[in-house]
């Protein structure tokens, strides 16, 4: 059990919490850039992104000020899930728009955590149920009637991208040295990175740019977003990990305004002030007593 005298204060979680929604979102943002403009392929976007995390992630681990840092030796199952939630979500970005795919990846992520809370023996507050309905009903309003349908084989790709997310961060509440096990998930992650080259690096094709965004992508967004992601769940029940994340479609539609030129609507406008606002009607609600860590594998 995580004991109540190591809980950090509700400000630092939720700074956690809204760095690792803005890399999230970022994350949609940077593989759209380059896999719209042409600039990498999926795979080689997803090696590098992989291993790219996997370096930054080791030297902040060794530059860590932490006298006696706690180890970690991370998981197969976890490492695995992040290397089919990347390689499913680049290749889904090549046929989906930035919001859509945000959409679709965090309705799966939420319905994968929403099932494995009641699963464990968690029910919806009241509070918890309004802020999803609202939330909810925001998303449906920001993305249902001014998009075209999307593609059905990136939704799939997109949908097994939420689901392998969302165990990734039920997986990720246990994690005693949230730096630690991430860094050690990405390492795990590179074997299957190898086996994915080569299969796809020998069709590849690599800009400076592409590259750079996918170094990005990685190192920063992921690497350094994930670890901050796994520092917050720690004290999140799952069904407020799953509701909190209902924002990254928003972010990820204003990172398409800004970088990609996407028009700026009233719609957006409003429907991110319901979804916000629904968040922060969950996340308002009465604190529940978390579910035992699981024992490291």
């Amino acid at each position: 059990m995580k004991s109540r005298s190591d809980e950090p204060s509700s400000l630092i979680v939720l700074f956690y919490t809204a760095c690792a929604l803005i890399a999230f979102a970022g994350n949609s943002v940077l593989c759209r850039l380059a896999l719209g403009g042409g600039d990498i392929d999926a795979a080689g976007f997803t090696i590098i992104r992989l291993i790219s995390g996997a370096l930054v992630l080791a030297l902040v681990l060794k530059l860590s000020p932490k006298k006696t840092p706690v180890t970690s030796r991370g998981s197969w199952l976890s490492a695995a899930a992040l290397f089919c939630y990347a390689v499913t979500f680049s290749f889904a970005y090549i046929t989906l728009s930035t919001g859509t795919g945000a959409l679709i990846l965090f309705g799966a992520v939420q319905l994968t955590i929403i099932i494995a809370a009641l699963l464990s023996g968690e029910r919806l507050s009241r509070a918890e149920a309004a802020g999803v309905a609202l939330a909810f009903g925001g998303l449906v309003y920001l993305v249902f009637p001014g998009l075209a349908a999307p593609s059905l084989t990136g939704s799939l790709l997109m949908a097994v991208a939420g689901i392998s997310w969302g165990i990734y961060c039920l997986r990720g509440r246990s994690a005693v040295n949230p730096l630690a096990e991430t860094t050690m998930n990405f390492a795990l992650s590179l074997p299957f990175v190898a086996v994915l080259s080569l299969f796809f690096l020998r069709d590849s094709h690599f800009s400076s740019r592409g590259i750079l965004l996918a170094i990005l992508s990685g190192g920063l967004a992921s690497g350094v977003g994930y670890t901050l992601w796994y520092a917050a769940v720690r004290w999140m029940t799952a069904t407020r990990i799953s509701i909190v994340q209902l924002a990254v479609p928003v972010l990820a539609s204003i990172g398409g305004v800004i970088f990609l030129s996407e028009l700026l609507s009233v719609r957006l406008l409003l429907s991110s002030a319901a979804i916000l606002g629904g968040l922060a009607l969950a996340v308002a609600g009465p604190k529940r007593v978390l579910l035992p860590a699981r024992k490291p594998d």
